[in-house]
This record gives structure tokens, sequence and C-alpha cells, in this order.
């Protein structure tokens, strides 16, 4: 591992071995900052880091810099997410310019779901870059200093750069051989989709320490709580990249109406335990999406202190 580059207090937990904890929030539909503030509160006071969505499911929200800046000036440590689908080049590298010299260091680069996920389907798509070309982006700009027409910057952004990982959809076989392609590319830190299956999670991750990928970045795992079976069903059907197996929707079906969250929370609870277990997992990614509170109870049920993990 290389020695911190933005000395921001994520990187330091990660580097210091601690187990991560960071937390995604959605930036509300408002101008107003304390809205802003608002959505940070419950998840704030346990995540080492909040990351800030970029339009997730592209749908609109304010954007993930302004919030970003927002939380940071509020003293939160914040990862900055951007989205190779609304910019072409010429705005991503003056974002990431922009971003870096209102301190925000953490970016997680991002292809970004299609527009027709979302409530603007008419929108025009960009994807001028994919996320392993915007990591690449970013690092030429950090270590070289420079634009990608080759042009001098006069002082060079500090980033730490991050990268999405699902290990739990097809092709199996392709996933770690993707994580290997964008640590090459620049991605230091990876967060993953929600992980309702460990026993795959745990075969992607034997085949990452095959490869020796743990060592060269740090890998937190998607986790969250499931309100019902009906959440689980949309989150499988309409949600891209996300996979819940039919054990899990049964036992919430099975759940009676009363019982649901509190069980919900129990299976969460039950897959943070196993998976901080598992060798090479720096830490876990909590989404809490209009769940915040039972976002906080899980991660109150979970020992926090955990132990330093071989990687």
């Amino acid at each position: 591992m290389i020695t911190n580059r933005t000395n921001g207090r994520f990187e330091n937990a990660l580097r210091s071995g601690k187990f991560v904890v960071t937390a995604e929030i959605s930036p509300p539909d408002s101008a107003d900052p304390h809205d802003v503030l608002k959505a940070a509160q419950v998840l704030g006071r346990y995540a080492d880091a909040l990351n800030v969505t970029d339009g997730s499911g592209a749908n609109c929200h304010i954007s993930s810099v302004a919030a970003c800046t927002i939380l940071s000036n509020a003293g939160y440590e914040v990862i900055f997410q951007m989205s190779c689908r609304d910019r072409n080049r010429i705005a991503m590298q003056a974002e990431l310019l922009g971003a870096s010299a209102l301190g925000l260091h953490n970016v997680l680069c991002l292809t970004g779901d299609d527009v027709t996920a979302g409530d603007h389907p008419q929108a025009k798509r960009v994807f001028d870059f994919d996320s392993t070309q915007l990591l690449q982006t970013a690092r030429i700009m950090r270590d070289d200093g420079m634009f990608l027409s080759g042009r001098k910057l006069s002082a060079k952004p500090r980033f730490f750069l991050g990268g999405a990982d699902n290990p739990f959809v097809e092709p199996f076989e392709f996933r770690p051989l993707r994580l290997a392609k964008k640590i090459q590319a620049g991605a230091e830190f990876f967060q993953s989709q929600y992980c309702f299956d460990v026993e795959r999670l745990k075969s992607h991750m034997q085949k990452v320490r095959d490869l020796g990928l743990h060592e060269k970045a740090f890998i937190l795992i998607g986790v969250g709580p499931l309100r019902s079976e009906k959440t689980a069903e949309f989150m499988r059907t309409k949600v891209p990249g996300v996979y819940v197996p039919d054990a899990i929707v049964e036992r919430m079906r099975k759940t009676p109406v009363q019982g649901k969250r509190a069980e919900g929370i129990k299976i969460c609870v039950e897959i943070i335990r196993q998976v901080r277990e598992i060798q090479g997992v720096a830490g876990i990614h909590m989404m809490a999406y209009k769940q915040e509170e039972a976002g906080a109870e899980i991660l109150d049920e979970v020992d926090l202190n955990i132990k330093e993990m071989m990687r």
C-alpha cells in the first residue's frame, strides 16, 4: 500500500486497519442547505465517511459536489460521487478540479445508471467515459498534474480514488478481473452493491485474494435493511445490479406484518457479522434509503469496535 494521499479521516481509518463504516445519504430535492445537513444527521454519527449520491437511479437531486461541500464545511468526512452518464470529459475534469479545490478529496467514480431507470427517460445520455476511464483521468490529473489534453495544472488535485464492485451478478468470473482493471486505472478503495448472498461474496473474495487485490485496494461491502418482501422484490427486479436470494424474500414473507421491520434489521445484522469475518474485507457501506433510523439501529447492534483484520 502507498502512503496517505489526502490525510483525510476516511483514508486514515482504512490505512490504520480499522474496520470502516461508510454510509450513503440521498441528497434532497431542495436548495436549502439545512435539508442536506438533516439528511446526514442520523447515520453521520456512525460513519467514518458519508457518500452523497450523484443522480443515482438516473433521478435528479441536488448535486453531489454541492451537498458534499455543505457537509464538509459542517465537519463531516465525505465521499464525492461522480457519474459518467451526464457529463463529457471536459465537464468531468473541471468538476474534479473544483471538487479538490473545495477540499473534497474522496471520489467514487461511477459509470451511472441509464436514463431509462429514472424520472427523466427523455434525457440524452453522455457516457463519454466509463468508470474505469474516469478513474484513469483523475489519476492522471493527480499524479501527472495535467488535463487529458496535456495542458499542465498549476496545482495538482489531491484524490483518494474509489470504484464500485458488484460480486452478485453475472458474469461472476469477470468481477475480480474488473476490480484489477480498475485498480490499474487508479482505484484505491471499492464499495460494493448490496450484499444479501454471503456465500457468493465469499467465493468472490477468494478470487480477489488469489489475485492479491485485497492488498492493493480496500474493499467495503454494501449492506442495508429490508422493510418487507415487497421491498426485496422491488430491489431485485427494479434496482440495477441488486440480487436478493429467494430464501431472503421468503423469510420476509413469512414474518408477521408487525415484525417485518425488526426481521429486516436482524437479517442485515447477521450479514454484517458474517461479512466482517471474511479476509480482505475492509469495512461495510450502509445503504438505508429512507430507513436511516433502521440503519442506525443496525450499527448500534453490531459491535463496531472490531479488531484489525488481516488483508
